[in-house]
Protein backbone atom coordinates (compact mmCIF):
# COMPACT_ATOMS: atom_id res chain seq x y z
CA UNK A 1 0.00 0.00 0.00
CA UNK A 2 1.49 3.28 -0.96
CA UNK A 3 1.92 5.69 2.03
CA UNK A 4 1.94 9.51 2.78
CA UNK A 5 2.91 11.58 5.37
CA UNK A 6 0.91 14.16 6.98
CA UNK A 7 2.55 17.86 6.23
CA UNK A 8 6.22 17.96 6.07
CA UNK A 9 7.66 15.34 8.44
CA UNK A 10 4.40 14.01 9.99
CA UNK A 11 3.38 9.99 10.66
CA UNK A 12 3.24 7.98 7.39
CA UNK A 13 -0.31 7.06 6.85
CA UNK A 14 -2.45 5.37 4.70
CA UNK A 15 -3.73 7.52 0.89
CA UNK A 16 -7.58 7.12 2.33
CA UNK A 17 -8.51 7.80 5.62
CA UNK A 18 -12.10 5.86 7.57
CA UNK A 19 -14.14 8.42 9.40
CA UNK A 20 -16.04 7.40 12.27
CA UNK A 21 -18.65 9.80 13.25
CA UNK A 22 -21.17 7.43 12.77
CA UNK A 23 -19.46 4.82 15.64
CA UNK A 24 -21.72 5.54 18.68
CA UNK A 25 -24.09 8.72 17.29
CA UNK A 26 -27.60 8.13 17.63
CA UNK A 27 -28.09 12.10 17.40
CA UNK A 28 -26.96 12.34 13.70
CA UNK A 29 -26.59 8.80 12.53
CA UNK A 30 -28.56 6.18 14.62
CA UNK A 31 -25.94 4.42 16.18
CA UNK A 32 -28.19 1.06 17.11
CA UNK A 33 -30.65 0.96 14.41
CA UNK A 34 -29.38 -1.30 11.67
CA UNK A 35 -25.80 -1.09 12.74
CA UNK A 36 -24.00 -1.54 16.42
CA UNK A 37 -20.66 -2.62 17.81
CA UNK A 38 -20.39 -5.98 15.59
CA UNK A 39 -20.82 -4.21 12.35
CA UNK A 40 -18.22 -1.52 13.78
CA UNK A 41 -15.79 -4.58 14.59
CA UNK A 42 -15.79 -6.51 11.46
CA UNK A 43 -15.51 -2.92 9.86
CA UNK A 44 -12.51 -2.18 11.76
CA UNK A 45 -10.98 -5.60 10.92
CA UNK A 46 -11.74 -5.37 7.31
CA UNK A 47 -10.06 -2.16 6.78
CA UNK A 48 -6.67 -3.71 8.04
CA UNK A 49 -7.11 -6.61 5.64
CA UNK A 50 -7.49 -3.92 2.73
CA UNK A 51 -4.15 -2.45 4.49
CA UNK A 52 -6.05 0.65 5.38
CA UNK A 53 -4.80 1.94 8.68
CA UNK A 54 -5.74 5.33 9.04
CA UNK A 55 -9.19 6.10 11.33
CA UNK A 56 -10.13 9.24 11.98
CA UNK A 57 -12.51 10.49 15.14
CA UNK A 58 -13.17 12.92 17.61
CA UNK A 59 -14.20 13.64 21.63
CA UNK A 60 -17.33 14.51 20.64
CA UNK A 61 -18.23 12.02 18.13
CA UNK A 62 -21.15 9.49 20.20
CA UNK A 63 -20.00 11.75 23.01
CA UNK A 64 -16.60 9.83 23.84
CA UNK A 65 -18.53 6.56 22.31
CA UNK A 66 -16.20 6.54 18.67
CA UNK A 67 -12.98 6.85 20.57
CA UNK A 68 -13.87 3.78 23.33
CA UNK A 69 -14.61 2.02 20.41
CA UNK A 70 -11.15 2.23 18.37
CA UNK A 71 -9.63 1.84 21.64
CA UNK A 72 -11.55 -1.30 22.03
CA UNK A 73 -10.44 -2.31 18.52
CA UNK A 74 -7.08 -1.61 19.19
CA UNK A 75 -6.56 -3.52 21.84
CA UNK A 76 -7.34 -6.57 19.30
CA UNK A 77 -4.63 -6.31 16.80
CA UNK A 78 -0.22 -6.20 16.87
CA UNK A 79 -0.83 -4.27 13.54
CA UNK A 80 0.13 -0.64 13.41
CA UNK A 81 -2.64 1.60 13.33
CA UNK A 82 -2.78 5.39 13.03
CA UNK A 83 -5.34 7.70 14.56
CA UNK A 84 -6.46 11.09 13.90
CA UNK A 85 -8.93 12.56 16.85
CA UNK A 86 -9.93 16.34 17.79
CA UNK A 87 -10.27 18.87 19.97
CA UNK A 88 -12.89 20.58 20.93
CA UNK A 89 -12.44 24.37 21.91
CA UNK A 90 -15.95 24.86 23.92
CA UNK A 91 -16.49 28.04 25.86
CA UNK A 92 -15.61 26.40 29.44
CA UNK A 93 -12.21 25.75 28.12
CA UNK A 94 -10.17 28.62 28.01
CA UNK A 95 -6.42 27.53 29.73
CA UNK A 96 -3.62 25.47 28.43
CA UNK A 97 -4.95 23.24 30.94
CA UNK A 98 -8.18 22.47 29.35
CA UNK A 99 -6.68 21.60 26.30
CA UNK A 100 -4.37 19.30 28.10
CA UNK A 101 -6.98 17.52 30.38
CA UNK A 102 -9.32 16.88 27.29
CA UNK A 103 -6.41 14.99 25.70
CA UNK A 104 -6.07 13.00 28.55
CA UNK A 105 -9.21 11.80 28.03
CA UNK A 106 -9.39 11.33 24.57
CA UNK A 107 -6.14 9.13 24.92
CA UNK A 108 -8.12 7.24 28.01
CA UNK A 109 -10.99 5.93 25.68
CA UNK A 110 -8.59 4.98 23.06
CA UNK A 111 -6.45 3.34 25.50
CA UNK A 112 -2.86 5.54 24.13
CA UNK A 113 -0.05 6.92 25.56
CA UNK A 114 0.33 9.25 22.04
CA UNK A 115 -2.04 10.28 19.64
CA UNK A 116 -0.70 10.65 15.69
CA UNK A 117 -2.82 13.74 15.05
CA UNK A 118 -4.51 16.10 17.16
CA UNK A 119 -7.28 18.26 15.07
CA UNK A 120 -8.99 21.51 16.64
CA UNK A 121 -11.71 20.76 15.88
CA UNK A 122 -13.28 24.59 14.55
CA UNK A 123 -11.23 27.72 14.66
CA UNK A 124 -13.46 29.16 17.09
CA UNK A 125 -12.28 29.32 20.46
CA UNK A 126 -14.89 31.68 22.24
CA UNK A 127 -12.23 32.74 25.46
CA UNK A 128 -9.36 31.08 24.79
CA UNK A 129 -6.45 32.87 21.82
CA UNK A 130 -5.25 31.05 19.53
CA UNK A 131 -1.56 32.03 20.84
CA UNK A 132 -2.49 29.78 23.97
CA UNK A 133 -4.50 27.20 22.03
CA UNK A 134 -1.80 26.34 19.95
CA UNK A 135 1.14 26.05 22.57
CA UNK A 136 -0.50 24.39 24.43
CA UNK A 137 -0.76 21.69 21.74
CA UNK A 138 3.18 22.78 21.52
CA UNK A 139 3.65 21.79 24.74
CA UNK A 140 1.92 18.28 24.06
CA UNK A 141 3.95 17.35 21.08
CA UNK A 142 6.91 18.10 23.78
CA UNK A 143 5.70 16.04 25.95
CA UNK A 144 5.19 13.42 23.60
CA UNK A 145 1.88 12.57 24.01
CA UNK A 146 1.44 14.40 20.27
CA UNK A 147 3.13 13.30 16.89
CA UNK A 148 1.07 15.90 14.80
CA UNK A 149 -0.90 19.27 15.28
CA UNK A 150 -3.86 19.87 12.79
CA UNK A 151 -6.83 22.02 12.78
CA UNK A 152 -10.17 21.70 11.11
CA UNK A 153 -12.59 24.12 9.07
CA UNK A 154 -9.47 27.21 9.19
CA UNK A 155 -9.64 30.06 7.05
CA UNK A 156 -6.41 30.15 4.64
CA UNK A 157 -5.81 33.10 6.87
CA UNK A 158 -6.82 31.08 10.49
CA UNK A 159 -4.19 28.38 8.93
CA UNK A 160 -1.57 31.13 8.40
CA UNK A 161 -1.87 32.16 12.09
CA UNK A 162 -1.88 28.58 13.62
CA UNK A 163 1.10 27.66 11.32
CA UNK A 164 2.65 30.92 12.23
CA UNK A 165 2.48 30.30 16.20
CA UNK A 166 3.48 26.62 16.05
CA UNK A 167 6.38 27.50 13.88
CA UNK A 168 7.68 29.91 16.29
CA UNK A 169 7.92 26.87 18.68
CA UNK A 170 9.58 24.70 16.19
CA UNK A 171 6.32 22.66 15.62
CA UNK A 172 5.02 21.85 11.94
CA UNK A 173 1.61 22.05 11.31
CA UNK A 174 0.83 19.38 9.80
CA UNK A 175 -3.38 19.11 8.74
CA UNK A 176 -6.43 20.87 7.93
CA UNK A 177 -9.50 19.01 7.85
CA UNK A 178 -12.09 20.92 5.36
CA UNK A 179 -15.12 19.85 3.25
CA UNK A 180 -13.93 19.21 -0.31
CA UNK A 181 -15.58 16.80 -3.00
CA UNK A 182 -16.25 17.27 -6.25
CA UNK A 183 -19.71 19.35 -5.30
CA UNK A 184 -17.72 21.14 -2.59
CA UNK A 185 -14.43 22.78 -4.60
CA UNK A 186 -14.83 25.91 -2.35
CA UNK A 187 -11.32 25.74 -1.00
CA UNK A 188 -9.83 26.08 -4.67
CA UNK A 189 -11.15 29.23 -5.02
CA UNK A 190 -10.78 30.51 -1.27
CA UNK A 191 -7.09 30.18 -0.76
CA UNK A 192 -7.49 26.92 1.92
CA UNK A 193 -5.88 24.88 -1.03
CA UNK A 194 -3.27 26.87 -2.05
CA UNK A 195 -2.00 28.03 0.98
CA UNK A 196 -2.25 24.58 2.49
CA UNK A 197 0.19 23.93 -0.65
CA UNK A 198 2.55 26.60 0.32
CA UNK A 199 2.62 25.85 4.06
CA UNK A 200 3.14 21.96 3.82
CA UNK A 201 0.15 21.35 5.12
CA UNK A 202 -1.95 18.28 3.89
CA UNK A 203 -5.92 18.52 3.50
CA UNK A 204 -7.66 15.81 5.04
CA UNK A 205 -11.02 16.21 2.87
CA UNK A 206 -14.18 15.10 4.98
CA UNK A 207 -17.61 14.52 3.32
CA UNK A 208 -15.66 13.56 -0.01
CA UNK A 209 -18.88 11.82 -1.68
CA UNK A 210 -20.68 14.73 -0.46
CA UNK A 211 -23.12 13.30 1.67
CA UNK A 212 -23.34 9.70 -0.95
CA UNK A 213 -24.35 12.06 -3.94
CA UNK A 214 -21.23 11.36 -5.75
CA UNK A 215 -22.01 7.30 -5.19
CA UNK A 216 -25.05 7.30 -7.82
CA UNK A 217 -27.51 5.92 -5.74
CA UNK A 218 -29.58 8.81 -5.59
CA UNK A 219 -31.58 8.96 -8.92
CA UNK A 220 -34.07 11.68 -10.25
CA UNK A 221 -36.73 8.76 -10.67
CA UNK A 222 -35.87 8.58 -6.72
CA UNK A 223 -35.93 4.61 -5.96
CA UNK A 224 -33.73 5.44 -3.05
CA UNK A 225 -35.21 7.81 -0.90
CA UNK A 226 -33.43 10.04 1.24
CA UNK A 227 -33.13 9.46 4.61
CA UNK A 228 -32.52 11.72 7.76
CA UNK A 229 -31.29 14.74 7.39
CA UNK A 230 -31.20 14.59 3.69
CA UNK A 231 -34.93 14.45 3.11
CA UNK A 232 -34.89 18.45 3.70
CA UNK A 233 -31.45 18.74 2.26
CA UNK A 234 -32.36 20.82 -1.52
CA UNK A 235 -29.33 18.67 -3.02
CA UNK A 236 -31.71 15.39 -2.93
CA UNK A 237 -34.56 16.87 -4.50
CA UNK A 238 -35.55 16.51 -8.08
CA UNK A 239 -33.88 19.39 -9.10
CA UNK A 240 -30.77 19.04 -6.91
CA UNK A 241 -30.07 15.46 -8.83
CA UNK A 242 -30.80 16.89 -12.05
CA UNK A 243 -27.79 19.97 -11.29
CA UNK A 244 -25.86 17.22 -10.48
CA UNK A 245 -26.65 14.33 -13.05
CA UNK A 246 -23.52 15.89 -15.66
CA UNK A 247 -21.20 14.72 -12.74
CA UNK A 248 -22.35 11.33 -12.01
CA UNK A 249 -22.73 10.66 -15.57
CA UNK A 250 -19.24 11.11 -15.81
CA UNK A 251 -18.42 8.91 -12.58
CA UNK A 252 -20.55 6.07 -14.22
CA UNK A 253 -18.56 6.57 -17.79
CA UNK A 254 -14.96 6.87 -15.78
CA UNK A 255 -15.75 3.86 -13.89
CA UNK A 256 -16.78 1.83 -16.69
CA UNK A 257 -13.06 2.18 -17.73
CA UNK A 258 -11.89 0.94 -14.75
CA UNK A 259 -14.61 -1.56 -13.51
CA UNK A 260 -15.04 1.50 -10.94
CA UNK A 261 -18.24 2.30 -9.29
CA UNK A 262 -19.55 6.40 -9.19
CA UNK A 263 -17.42 6.49 -5.54
CA UNK A 264 -14.58 5.08 -6.06
CA UNK A 265 -13.75 7.58 -8.82
CA UNK A 266 -14.56 10.50 -7.24
CA UNK A 267 -12.58 9.33 -4.13
CA UNK A 268 -9.73 8.84 -6.52
CA UNK A 269 -9.77 12.05 -7.86
CA UNK A 270 -9.21 13.51 -4.71
CA UNK A 271 -6.12 11.51 -4.47
CA UNK A 272 -4.67 12.70 -7.67
CA UNK A 273 -5.04 16.54 -6.51
CA UNK A 274 -1.81 15.52 -4.71
CA UNK A 275 -1.83 16.67 -0.61
CA UNK A 276 -5.49 15.35 -0.39
CA UNK A 277 -6.66 12.57 1.89
CA UNK A 278 -10.20 11.90 1.42
CA UNK A 279 -11.83 10.60 5.24
CA UNK A 280 -14.88 8.42 4.11
CA UNK A 281 -17.61 7.78 6.62
CA UNK A 282 -17.80 3.70 7.55
CA UNK A 283 -20.33 1.84 9.13
CA UNK A 284 -19.81 -1.62 7.94
CA UNK A 285 -17.11 -4.03 6.28
CA UNK A 286 -19.14 -3.59 2.83
CA UNK A 287 -18.74 0.25 3.14
CA UNK A 288 -14.84 -0.01 3.83
CA UNK A 289 -14.42 -2.37 1.15
CA UNK A 290 -15.91 -0.34 -1.71
CA UNK A 291 -14.30 2.82 -0.37
CA UNK A 292 -10.92 0.93 -0.72
CA UNK A 293 -11.62 0.36 -4.35
CA UNK A 294 -10.63 3.81 -4.14
CA UNK A 295 -7.05 2.83 -4.35
CA UNK A 296 -4.65 0.94 -6.27
CA UNK A 297 -5.17 2.55 -9.79
CA UNK A 298 -5.53 6.11 -10.80
CA UNK A 299 -7.69 8.14 -12.82
CA UNK A 300 -5.56 9.75 -16.42
CA UNK A 301 -4.45 13.37 -16.69
CA UNK A 302 -7.46 13.71 -18.85
CA UNK A 303 -9.77 12.42 -17.01
CA UNK A 304 -8.85 14.02 -14.19
CA UNK A 305 -9.48 16.99 -15.94
CA UNK A 306 -12.77 15.89 -17.83
CA UNK A 307 -13.77 16.15 -13.88
CA UNK A 308 -12.55 19.75 -13.25
CA UNK A 309 -14.45 20.87 -15.95
CA UNK A 310 -17.90 19.14 -15.08
CA UNK A 311 -17.27 20.18 -11.72
CA UNK A 312 -16.41 23.75 -12.49
CA UNK A 313 -20.06 24.98 -10.88
CA UNK A 314 -19.35 24.34 -7.40
CA UNK A 315 -15.89 25.58 -7.64
CA UNK A 316 -17.90 28.99 -5.30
Amino acid sequence: METVSLGQNGPTVTPLCLGTWAWGDKLFWNYGDGYGQEQLQEAFTAALEVGVTFFDTAEIYGLGQSEKFLGQFLQQTQQLVQIATKFGPLPWRFTSQSVSDALTESLKRLQLNKIDLYQVHWPFAFLMSQQTLMNALADEVKRGRIAAVGVSNYSAQQMQEAHHILASRGVPLAVNQVRYSLLTRQIESNGILKTARELGVTILAYSPLAQGLLTGKYKIDQTEIPSGARKIDPRFSKEGLQKIEPVISLLRKLGENYDRTPAQVALNWLIAQGNVIPIAGVKTAQQVKQNAGALGWRLSDAEISELEKVSRPWLY
